[in-house]
């Protein structure tokens, strides 16, 4: 199985990535990471629940994650979050979660938007996120420093709508990168691209490669490796990492 790789891109390219992001103007690069060695206190992961998101994108990160509290001293909090009121989401096949947490990016560290019903123009998914726009425009307001927002699958798509994307390098499921693209998304063939503050994941299963990368950006190899050892997991493709 190929293990993670990491690119790095070329300063040349690194110039002229800023414009026209709303993340790249709100949090500088360079300040976007959390550094692993400060953190005081758990890390607090909110995963964005709405009806017809896919099982696997939403349940992926959230074993990661909490299997992670055991393989670090400061702990892991996940949640999931709606932005409407707390209630029973039903997702993608029918799989029903209870959702009990309400949106509140200024209490958490890092926020996973998954995705699910990018074929379905109609009906529950991220097209209707996208029309209702609730979520977009929440999403739009929450850059600041010290949050990372990341995606998996077509949860880009919803990013994208909130201009989270524009000019910023990211990924997606491999059905949607056209239109990410389109909508001014610099598109990596990478399984997790790690823009700093801006950490999006390819298809459905890369929502496990999103979740083992980020626990291992901020809690350390040791609690990745860890986790990948409990699961039998081993993380596959390649992590593209801006400088």
């Amino acid at each position: 199985m190929e293990r993670r790789q990491f690119l790095r891109r070329t300063t040349a390219g690194a110039a002229g990535l800023g414009a026209g992001a709303l993340t790249a103007a709100a949090v500088p690069h360079a300040e976007a990471a959390p550094v692993t060695a400060r953190r005081t206190g758990p890390l607090r992961v909110d995963i964005v629940m709405f009806d017809g998101v896919e099982e696997l994108d939403c349940i992926a990160p959230y074993e990661v994650f909490s299997a992670a509290t055991m393989h670090s001293a400061a702990g892991v909090e996940v949640r999931y979050v709606t932005t409407g009121r707390p209630r029973l989401i039903r997702c993608g096949y029918g799989t029903g979660v209870q959702v009990r947490h309400r949106w509140a990016p200024r209490e958490t560290d890092l926020i996973v938007v998954p995705g699910g019903g990018y074929t379905r123009r109609e009906g529950p998914g991220v097209w209707a996120e996208i029309d209702d726009g609730t979520l977009p425009r929440a999403l739009a307001a929450a850059p600041r420093r010290g949050l990372t927002i990341s995606s998996l699958c077509t949860g880009a798509v919803i990013l994208s709508a909130a201009g989270l994307t524009e000019g910023r390098p990211c990924t997606t499921h491999h059905g949607a990168k056209a239109y990410l693209e389109e909508h001014g998304g610099i598109v990596k063939n990478a399984r997790v691209v790690d823009d700093g503050n801006l950490v999006t994941a390819a298809g459905i299963t890369s929502g496990l490669e999103l979740g083992l990368w980020l626990v291992g950006r901020e809690l350390g190899s040791d609690a990745a490796t860890g986790v990948e050892a409990m699961l039998e997991y081993e993380a596959r493709g390649t992590v593209w990492q801006a400088n």
